[in-house]
């Protein structure tokens, strides 16, 4: 039984940020399979399994727009929010954008529509009720695909930033590869050039005081590189990924 998907997933706009660039935010031409993994965590996610994107394709002409918007600066501590929970009076786990703010240049994507092939791949981590093997990845499979037909999710599903919301999510049997645009056929075959994978994370995922209840994660990371190409509209993430650079 195969465990993987194909969706199409469409936007306004969208923005997969160029990590060299320090201040202002330029995407890049095409998402980042980090990115996409994070907007498919968005949909269903468990500590037993991880996303992998295998191909990815782009059905619209690739268009920029450059916007000016008002960022947040700082996160809420977690810590401040626990404190709050325990009813401590002192505690304020909020952020007050009239002192936290500051104005940004952006050059973002617009009208975006891609096709996303994924598998999952199961972690090992799981409960001591919980199946294994075959039967675990059979009940993950069926509830991603229940939640993807249903269009449901758990948080917003956003296109490389949460200002930039998924306009919808849509499971499908085959890519329709006749119905990218001209002006992507047109280019052929483009090196896109060494572009960010994803964010590796020092402890693979998992606590780094080994408590699910209380955990504490390590914030040191790495940043994986690739270098695809987009032939007519599609990158085949899977036959690149052999190249993965850090």
């Amino acid at each position: 039984m195969s465990y993987g998907f194909k969706i199409i997933v469409d936007g306004d706009y969208a923005c997969f940020t160029r990590p060299e660039m320090k201040v202002e935010r330029v995407s890049y031409d095409v998402p980042v399979p980090g990115a996409l993994e994070g907007m498919l965590k968005s949909v269903y996610w468990k500590p037993a399994i991880r996303y992998v994107i295998d191909k990815i394709v782009v059905f619209n002409p690739i268009n920029f727009i450059n916007v000016r918007r008002n960022e947040v600066k700082d996160k809420i501590l977690y810590s401040a929010v626990k404190s709050q929970m325990r009813g401590k009076e002192d505690a304020d786990p909020c952020i007050y954008t009239s002192e936290n703010r500051s104005q940004r240049a952006s050059m973002i994507l617009k009208s975006v529509k891609y096709g996303i092939e994924f598998h999952f791949e199961l972690t090992g981590i799981k409960n001591e009720d919980e199946p294994e093997g075959d039967e675990a990845a059979k009940k993950h499979y069926n509830i991603i695909k229940r939640r993807l037909e249903k269009g449901q999710h758990f948080r917003t599903p956003c296109l490389g930033c949460s200002e930039f919301p998924v306009r919808s999510i849509t499971l499908i049997n085959e890519f329709d590869l006749d119905s990218i645009n001209s002006a992507i056929l047109l280019l052929g075959d483009v090196d896109l050039g060494f572009m960010s994978y994803k964010v590796k994370f020092n402890d693979g995922g998992l606590p780094v005081n080994n408590d699910w209840n209380n955990p504490r994660f390590s914030d040191m990371a790495s940043t994986q590189y690739y270098r695809p190409h987009m032939i007519n509209g599609v990158i085949d993430v899977a036959k690149y990924r052999e190249a993965m650079k850090c």
